[in-house]
């Protein structure tokens, strides 16, 4: 089992995505985001498995994606803001270096507003992301082995913190990757 040298979790609009290929060109490594994984997997956008299929297809979905990716990605890992309230995956992620990236719901509609097409997010989306958070922050801070606030950072600024946190160098030199699996 090749474990991933980074995991990123945390709520919509948290930044996993840009902080996680920032994160993979600084170590030299590669970048995975399970939600594309679902998307390549089940051939269409996961607002519309939501609704074709209902939210527990698209759970089962990703348990399968996250399993497979902590199993066999060796490069930095990115979660979908839900996947840790699946029991088997927080046991998954038991020992490895999993970040939170914590932000603040007006940072999180600056960055992907809540209009963006987030299934859990359709109706009421302030009170529905303050809801999700309530609920996810306890599991969030459960797996991660440090919390990075985003809150007030550039992606630099927010990727520096999380090398730092885990301890990590970045590659010496200017590594440019193909940040895609």
């Amino acid at each position: 089992m090749t474990a991933p040298v980074v995991v990123l979790v945390g709520p919509p609009g948290a930044g996993k995505s840009t902080i996680g290929a920032l994160l993979a060109q600084r170590l030299g490594t590669g970048y995975r985001d399970t939600d594309a994984d679902i998307e390549r997997t089940a051939g269409k956008p996961i607002p519309e498995i939501f609704i074709d299929e209902g939210e527990p297809h698209f759970r089962e979905l990703e348990r399968q994606a996250v399993r497979a990716a902590v199993a066999g990605h060796p490069g930095v890992l990115s979660l979908g803001g839900g996947a840790i309230m699946d029991d088997g995956t927080r046991a998954l992620l038991v020992g490895l270096p999993v970040v939170f990236l914590d932000v603040e719901l007006a940072d999180a509609v600056r960055r992907v507003g809540l209009d963006a097409p987030r299934p859990l997010l359709a109706v009421n989306p302030r009170q529905r992301w303050r809801e999700l958070m309530e609920a996810r922050r306890p599991l969030y801070t459960e797996v991660a082995r440090a919390t990075v606030t985003t809150g007030g950072r550039t992606p630099d600024e927010v990727a520096d913190a999380v090398l730092e946190a885990l301890h990590l160098a970045p590659v010496p030199g200017d590594r440019t990757q193909d940040t895609t699996q």
